[in-house]
């Protein structure tokens, strides 16, 4: 007769009265955790999580284009939101940038100032090499010129745009839109001295007209242009203040 040996195999966990008393009297080691695994999640698709104005926001140019309706769950906002962004962003990117102090010559200033687009402000630095003055405010310029590109800035050898100009003048700035003179600032004593930073020159540049234009802001008047170069300031100072206190603390 054969031997047959059953060996039965209760649900994981589970133990006889018997084994429960020796576990009780130490005659067993405690009876194993159950084996529980992590709750399923499926992976959420992308695609159909709710879209958002923050989602539309971080899409290019192209990929708003290649949005159906369809893709925006049927919501009117969204679809009208979609078309305004791609609005806002074929319009900006048909604004003339500069972004750069552009060195130019006396045969140059009618072509690149007097004649610059309509409504476009110019900056014109009026310099000589050599004079500390003009270096420093060069620096600023070159600041500004960055973060306001749809300003044009340009900078001349003093005696190339004015014969004879004199160098106790300079550094000298002239301020130009729609082809006429707007503005002359003469010497760095106008904005602060040997201690002028770019946020004291773009105040002196827009006390009287909103003369930068960061290419997003169309039509800012001077009080909302002065604002935002407040609040540059403030961001500057703030971030100087938590430079030097990780400096100290090192």
């Amino acid at each position: 007769m054969a031997d047959y040996h059953f060996v039965y195999k209760d649900v994981e966990g589970t133990s006889t009265e018997w084994d429960d008393l020796q576990r009780k009297y130490g005659n067993l080691p405690p009876k194993p955790d159950t084996f529980k695994p992590a709750p399923f999640t499926p992976a959420v698709d992308p695609h159909l999580r709710p879209k958002s104005a923050a989602w539309i926001d971080r899409k290019s140019p192209e990929e708003l284009e290649e949005l159906e309706d369809d893709d925006l769950d049927d919501s009117r906002f969204l679809q009208e939101y979609r078309k305004k962004r791609l609005a806002e962003m074929q319009q900006a990117s048909k604004v003339v940038r500069y972004g750069s102090v552009v060195p130019i010559s006396g045969s140059d200033f009618v072509r690149e100032v007097s004649q610059a687009p309509q409504d476009f402000w110019v900056v014109v630095l009026l310099y000589k090499d050599g004079v500390p003055e003009c270096g420093l405010l060069h620096t600023c310029l070159e600041e500004l010129a960055t973060r306001y590109p749809a300003t044009k800035f340009v900078k001349i050898i003093s005696t190339d745009c004015i014969p004879n100009y004199p160098d106790c003048n300079l550094p000298t700035i002239l301020v130009y839109n729609n082809g006429a003179v707007k503005g002359t600032l003469v010497g760095l004593s106008q904005f602060g001295g040997r201690r002028c930073t770019p946020e004291s020159v773009a105040l002196a540049l827009c006390k009287s007209d909103p003369v930068l234009n960061d290419g997003h802001s169309n039509n800012a008047s001077k009080d909302d242009v002065i604002d935002g170069v407040r609040k540059k300031f403030i961001e500057t100072l703030v971030t100087q203040h938590e430079d030097d206190e990780d400096y100290s603390s090192d």
